[in-house]
């Protein structure tokens, strides 16, 4: 099946500031039993959300003009700790498209570039200005160039990095290896009825 290719997010932003956000932070191992990954999103930074009674915390996530955000906003080596997929996926499933951070966990970068999800590196000064941008104007429209790895926001262009594995797997609709291989069945079925072997079973 043809992927789509991510050539841009669009969309108002949200910050949740700190350095080393791990994946338990992000999605609490107790949420990790779930057969699909379809209601995820409800979970995401919910101890960080809610007390255990279930009542809402001051959150950026639980604010109101925060709500619909597409492109969250944080610190460096975001999404650290255990490798648990759940984590990009809860993040893709509450509603965000696009990451901005300094830096990234390896294993949460890949998992969340195969949701399609980019994660661009930006410097720590311009993620301070953008995360201020979203608490004064909640409403700025955020542009994420994701060829260009630049990021316009608030009548400013900041220029950031991908890796261009990650980046052309994006623009060209290339990110999700599994649709991939499940593409190239047929080639596969073609090739396999070519070779004597297959065709002597």
């Amino acid at each position: 099946m043809a992927l789509q290719k991510i050539r841009t997010v669009t969309g108002t932003a949200v910050s949740v500031p700190g350095d080393d956000i791990d994946t338990d932070r992000i999605i609490p191992a107790r949420y990790l039993k779930c057969i699909t990954f379809d209601d995820l999103g409800q979970y995401a930074f919910y101890d960080e959300r809610f007390t255990s009674e279930g009542e809402q915390k001051s959150h950026p996530l639980n604010a109101a003009h925060h709500k619909g955000a597409h492109i969250l906003i944080s610190g460096s080596n975001f999404g650290c700790g255990s490798s648990r997929e759940h984590a990009p996926q809860a993040l893709y499933r509450h509603g965000f498209q696009a990451i901005l951070a300094e830096s990234y966990a390896e294993i949460f970068f890949g998992n969340s570039i195969t949701l399609g999800m980019p994660c661009l590196s930006l410097p720590r000064e311009a993620l301070r200005e953008l995360a201020e941008l979203t608490k004064t104007h909640p409403s700025s429209e955020f542009v994420i160039d994701v060829a260009l790895c630049q990021v316009t926001a608030g009548g400013k262009t900041f220029s950031g990095s991908l890796p261009n594995h990650a980046r052309e797997s994006l623009i060209q609709g290339k990110w999700d290896s599994i649709a991939e291989l499940l593409e190239g069945i047929p080639l596969v079925k073609q090739t396999a009825q070519e070779l004597p072997y297959f065709r002597n079973l």
